[in-house]
């Protein structure tokens, strides 16, 4: 029997396999989350109970039905478990899914927007933890997602997305010089891969991304601000906004776009 067309393929079944591969992903995120802010290996040594130094077993090392059988404490100490290691597992593998749904009929496009997942995943947590977009994963991010979208070889789509990603840099720096302090260059260096990655779609899918980023960080921050959580002066990060907005508008919202950009005749 020949081997269905990559075309062929019903879409359940590629979203299922995307949520088994994302929640395997975020398995490795929340070591990357952890360990590479601290300068420590992502490889090695093996994960451990951070009170004990017990490794953890095979067995226990299941995405999120580890974490469920072992009831959310170390097997040998007792010693509790947070809970962000399983949500981190399960949001991965939720945001794997709904991407392999919206690409279901473009799977060409399916590599490079899984990649895109997996790396605002880990983005965000890190942003959250350190106030930092490091540079070793933000850097050779342009080069794999470039290459992935280049699959495609959609030639009008790709130039989209270069200018795509240096109007978003370009802005992004003019708002980081204008008001230092108020806006990372981590940020800066984010916004050319939200930018790329949103503008391949439509300058729709860009316009939304970019608003809905600037929105979300906005409304965040007056509500730290009126639940006395966070000053005027106070550096909330808005690494986790952009890829919010971001994939908000991947997801459908790059619609709202589109209709505007119609309505004014661009």
């Amino acid at each position: 029997m020949e081997p269905r067309p990559l075309n062929e393929i019903p879409v359940a079944a590629v979203a299922a396999l995307a949520g088994a591969l994302g929640l395997a992903i975020g398995s490795f995120l929340n070591v990357v989350a952890h360990r590479l802010p601290r300068g420590e290996s992502v490889v090695s040594p093996p994960s451990a109970c951070p009170d004990c130094g017990t490794e953890i077993r095979a067995r226990h090392n299941v995405p999120v039905l580890g974490w469920l059988v072992l009831r959310g404490r170390c097997y040998d100490c007792g010693a509790p478990i947070s809970a962000r290691y399983p949500l981190l597992e399960a949001g991965t593998g939720v945001l794997f899914v709904l991407t392999a749904l919206r690409f279901g009929d473009e799977l060409r496009l399916l590599p490079a927007y899984l990649a895109f997942a997996a790396i605002g995943v880990v983005l965000a947590v890190i942003d959250l933890d350190t106030r930092r977009l490091p540079n070793a994963i933000v850097l050779p991010s342009y080069v794999v997602l470039g290459a992935l979208l280049a699959i495609g070889w959609d030639g009008e789509s790709l130039l989209r997305a270069g200018l795509g990603a240096a109007i978003l840099f370009g802005f992004f720096f003019a708002v980081a010089m204008a008001a230092p302090g108020g806006m990372g260059f981590g940020d800066v260096k984010l916004a050319g891969i939200v930018g790329g990655m949103t503008a391949y779609l439509s300058w729709g899918s860009l316009l939304v991304g970019a608003f809905l980023g600037f929105l979300l960080g906005a409304v965040a921050g007056v509500l730290l601000m009126a639940a006395s959580r966070a000053g005027r002066k106070s550096a909330v990060p808005f690494g986790p906004f952009m890829i919010l907005g971001a994939w908000a508008s991947i997801l459908g919202a790059s619609h709202l776009g589109e209709y505007y950009l119609d309505l004014i005749g661009l």
